[in-house]
C-alpha cells in the first residue's frame, strides 16, 4: 500500500504532536489524587505513545517508500 507524502508528513507531525502532548500531560498531574487516577492516566499515556510510535513508523515508511519509488 502506498500513501501519498502530505499523509506521511500528517502521521509523522502527528505522532510527534501525540508524544509532546502525552509526556507533557504526565509531567504536568498534580499531586493529591487517588491512586487510581494515576493508574488511568498511565495507562493513557502508555497506550497514546504507543499509537504515536505506531503512526510515525507509518509514516516514515510511507514517506521513505515515495521517496525510493517502491510499488511495496
Amino acid at each position: 500500500m502506498q500513501i501519498s507524502r502530505k499523509i506521511a508528513a500528517f502521521l509523522i507531525g502527528l505522532a510527534a504532536f501525540m508524544i509532546f502532548e502525552w509526556i507533557n500531560l504526565g509531567f504536568n498531574l498534580a499531586d493529591g489524587h487517588p491512586t487510581a487516577f494515576y493508574v488511568v492516566h498511565g495507562i493513557l499515556i502508555a497506550v497514546n505513545i504507543v499509537l504515536a510510535i505506531v503512526l510515525g513508523v507509518i509514516g516514515l515508511r510511507g514517506w521513505s517508500q515515495r521517496e525510493q519509488g517502491s510499488s511495496v
